[in-house]
C-alpha cells in the first residue's frame, strides 16, 4: 500500500489519473451495458414494445436504491482516501467495516420496500399504464428487492478503488456485466425459442432445466450477475486487509465515523436522487401528455434514449472517480494544488467522453435505437431526442466529473444545490410551461432536458474554477 499511495502523491498526475481513470471509465461505460444488454435480449420477446417501456420506468425508480448505496460509498472513498494520504492505517480500516455495516443495514430496508411498494410506485406514483405497468412491478420487485447485490458492489468497488486498486474495482464491473448476459441468456428465454444470435445459450438451458421466466428473468439475472462479483472480490480484500496492515478494529462502530460518514453521504444521495426524481418526472409528464393505454411509443423512444445516455454518466462517473481518489488523498497529504489540477485534468477527458458520445449517437443513433425497438415512429422520437439532448452530453461529463472530483474532498453539499437548480429551478417548470402551457410537442419536453443537463454541467464548472482550492483544504 505504501507504493500505490507514493505513485498516487508523487506520480506524474495527468498520466496517473488517466490510468486509474480509464479502467473506470471503461469498466462503467461497461457496467452501463446490464440495462442496455437487458433491453436487447427483452427486445425478442413478442412484449418486447411494452417491456421496452417498463424498463424505462424501471430503471429510474431502481436507481434510488444504487443512489442511496452509492452516496455512503462515495463518502467511505473520501474517508479512506483522505485518511490513506495521512497514512492512518487504523482509520482507513474503520471506515471501511462501519461503512459496509450500514451500507448492508440500508439493503434490507430498500429490499423490503422494494417487494411491498412497487406497485403502489409504479401505478400510483409514476402513473404508468396497461402491459407496462404489470411488467414493471414484478420486475422493481426483483431488482429492488434483492437491492443488496447493487449496495454490496458499489461499496467494495468503491473500496478498493480508494485504496488504489483501480483495475481489481474495474475488473469487478467487467465480470458482472458478462455474467448478466450468461444469465439473460439463460432465464429470459429458458428452454424455448429464442432469436438467433442469442441460440449459443439454448444447449446450455435444456441441460439445466432453465425456466423461461421473459422480463423477469432479465430482473433475476441482473442480480446474480452482481452477486458473484461481490462475492469474490469481498473474499480477496478480507485476505488482503492484514497484509496491507490494515486490522480490524475490535469494535467497530463508532457514533463519530458514523457522523463523519453521514455528513458526506447524504449530500451526494441527495443530489443523485434529485436527479433521478427529475427523470421521473419527465416519465411522469410523458405519461400523461403523450401516452395512451395501447401506444407507449414516445415512453418506448425516451426508455431507449436513456439507455444511451447512461453510457455518458457512467464513463464520466469513472473519469470522477479516478479524480476523487487523487482529490482526497492529495487533500489528505496537504497536496492542495495537486488535488485541484486533478480535477482538471479527470473533467477534461469527461468532456472528451462527451463529445465523443455525442458524436457517435449523431451519426449512428437511429440504427442504435432501431436495434432495439424498429417500429418507424419509436425511430424517429428517439432520434428527435438524441439530435437535441446529445448536445449537451459535452457539458454533462465535464460537470460530472467535476462534481464527484469535489465529493472526493469530502465537498458534497455543492453538487446538490447545482443539480436541484438545474433541473428542478429550470428544466421542469421549463418543460411544464413548454408542454403544457405553450401546447408543445415532444421537442419542447427534450429541449428542456437538454438545458437542464447544459446547466448542471456548467454551474459545476463555474463553481469548481471559483472554489477549488478552498474545497481541497477545507472539504
Amino acid at each position: 500500500m505504501d507504493d500505490r499511495r507514493a505513485r498516487l502523491l508523487d506520480g506524474k498526475l495527468g498520466w496517473g489519473v488517466l490510468a486509474m481513470g480509464a479502467p473506470l471509465a471503461l469498466a462503467m461505460g461497461l457496467y452501463g451495458l446490464f440495462n442496455v444488454v437487458d433491453a436487447v435480449m427483452i427486445s425478442g420477446l413478442p412484449n418486447a414494445g411494452a417491456a421496452l417501456a417498463a424498463l424505462a420506468v424501471c430503471d429510474m425508480v431502481g436507481a434510488v436504491a444504487a443512489i442511496v448505496g452509492n452516496g455512503l460509498s462515495t463518502a467511505a472513498a473520501a474517508r479512506i482516501a483522505e485518511r490513506l494520504g495521512r497514512d492512518d492505517r487504523p482509520g482507513v480500516a474503520r471506515a471501511i467495516v462501519q461503512s459496509t455495516q450500514v451500507v448492508v443495514l440500508l439493503s434490507v430496508v430498500f429490499g423490503l420496500v422494494g417487494v411491498m411498494g412497487s406497485d403502489w410506485v409504479v401505478r400510483t406514483l409514476v402513473r404508468t399504464r396497461g402491459e407496462p405497468a404489470a411488467i414493471a412491478v414484478s420486475y422493481l420487485q426483483v431488482t429492488v428487492g434483492g437491492a443488496l447485490s447493487i449496495f454490496a458492489l458499489l461499496q467494495l468497488t468503491a473500496v478498493l478503488r480508494a485504496l488504489g486498486y483501480a483495475g481489481l474495482s474495474a475488473s469487478l464491473f467487467v465480470a458482472g456485466n458478462l455474467l448478466n448476459v450468461v444469465f439473460n441468456g439463460l432465464l429470459i428465454y429458458g428452454q424455448g425459442p429464442r432469436p438467433a444470435w442469442i441460440a449459443v445459450f439454448a444447449p446450455l438451458a435444456e441441460a439445466l432445466g432453465a425456466p423461461a421466466l421473459g422480463v423477469l428473468g432479465a430482473a433475476v439475472g441482473t442480480v446474480l450477475a452482481r452477486m458473484v462479483p461481490v462475492a469474490i472480490g469481498s473474499l480477496w480484500l478480507l485476505a488482503h486487509m492484514r497484509k496491507m496492515r490494515l486490522n480490524t478494529p475490535s469494535w467497530p462502530w463508532s457514533r463519530d465515523e458514523m457522523r463523519s460518514l453521514w455528513s458526506v453521504a447524504w449530500p451526494v444521495a441527495a443530489q443523485q436522487l434529485v436527479h433521478v426524481l427529475a427523470i421521473l418526472a419527465f416519465i411522469a409528464l410523458i405519461n400523461v401528455a403523450y401516452t395512451r393505454d395501447h401506444d407507449a411509443t414516445v415512453l418506448t423512444a425516451y426508455g431507449i434514449c436513456l439507455r444511451l445516455e447512461t453510457f455518458v454518466l457512467f464513463v464520466c462517473v469513472g473519469w470522477g472517480s479516478g479524480a476523487a481518489t487523487y482529490m482526497g488523498v492529495s487533500r489528505g497529504a496537504g497536496k492542495v494544488q495537486r488535488a485541484v489540477r486533478a480535477g482538471w485534468i479527470a473533467s477534461g477527458y469527461g468532456l472528451l467522453s462527451g463529445l465523443a458520445l455525442y458524436y457517435a449517437y449523431s451519426r449512428w443513433g437511429a440504427d442504435l435505437i432501431a436495434f432495439f425497438d424498429a417500429d418507424p415512429e419509436v425511430v424517429a422520437d428517439g432520434r428527435r431526442y438524441l439530435a437535441v439532448v446529445a448536445l449537451s452530453y459535452p457539458l454533462l461529463g465535464a460537470g460530472t466529473v467535476l462534481s464527484l472530483a469535489m465529493s472526493g474532498a469530502g465537498a458534497t453539499r455543492p453538487g446538490l444545490v447545482v443539480d436541484a437548480l438545474a433541473f428542478w429551478a429550470l428544466a421542469i417548470p421549463l418543460s411544464l410551461l413548454l408542454v403544457f402551457g405553450l401546447g408543445g410537442m415532444e421537442e419542447a419536453l427534450f429541449l428542456a432536458i437538454a438545458l437542464g443537463n447544459a446547466a448542471a454541467g456548467l454551474g459545476f464548472i463555474v463553481y469548481y474554477r471559483s472554489r477549488a482550492s478552498a474545497i481541497a483544504v477545507l472539504g
